[in-house]
């Protein structure tokens, strides 16, 4: 396994981005179960990024500024109904003093939807993994599958860590409310610019 391959895919994983914003958000509002399996969510949909890489299809993406556009501003436009969402405090991200929390297939669901609108992901693996991978080698699908493995393993322990970083910060601000309102808004403005950094992208 390459050295290069490992460091590059930690920066990836580790700059925070949508998938992060939910993980720690489900860590503040439901404690450290939730932000594992939000983070698996988010693990999980890398699997069609990964597929589509293997396949074929995100060439298509790649050499076609139409289909890229249609999945960028799909993605532009979930991430700016999670920020109202959060924003009104009754969508996915809610940081709420409690409650029954949200079923794992929800939060995983919304994970998933979250990084399978999420076009750099497939240009990620359209113009990163190749490079490992060397031209005519026979196996070259079984060894974008196995980089594809390690990026995922590395974005699942990744958001664990933040995950759980934000649960344990979770009883020291579910007894202030000016402070989880500010949060939940924090949370909103992100999202908002998130949707930003990608309509521009």
């Amino acid at each position: 396994m390459s050295f290069a391959f490992l460091l590059t895919t930690l920066a990836v994983v580790v700059t925070p981005g949508a998938g992060v914003v939910h993980t720690l958000a489900a860590g503040l509002a439901h404690g450290r179960r939730a932000s594992v399996v939000a983070a698996f969510g988010c693990t999980l949909g890398v699997v069609p990024h990964l597929a589509a890489s293997v396949t074929g299809l995100a060439a298509l993406l790649h050499t076609s500024s139409v289909a890229y556009d249609v999945l960028k501003y799909l993605g532009v436009a979930y991430l700016l109904h999670l920020a109202w969402a959060t924003w009104r405090d009754k969508g996915a991200l809610t940081v709420d003093e409690g409650g029954a929390p949200r079923s794992a297939g929800r939060v995983i669901g919304a994970a998933v939807l979250l990084n399978l609108l999420n076009p750099k992901l497939t240009l990620f693996f359209v113009a990163f993994l190749p490079q490992f991978v060397p031209a005519g080698q026979s196996g070259a699908a079984l060894r974008m599958l196995q980089l594809g493995g390690v990026f995922m393993l590395l974005t699942f322990l990744v958001f664990v860590a933040y995950g759980v970083a934000a649960a344990a910060l979770r009883e020291r601000v579910l007894g202030r409310p000016r402070v989880l309102g500010g949060m939940r808004r924090l949370f909103a403005v992100c999202l908002v610019g998130l949707s930003a950094r990608l309509a521009v992208a």
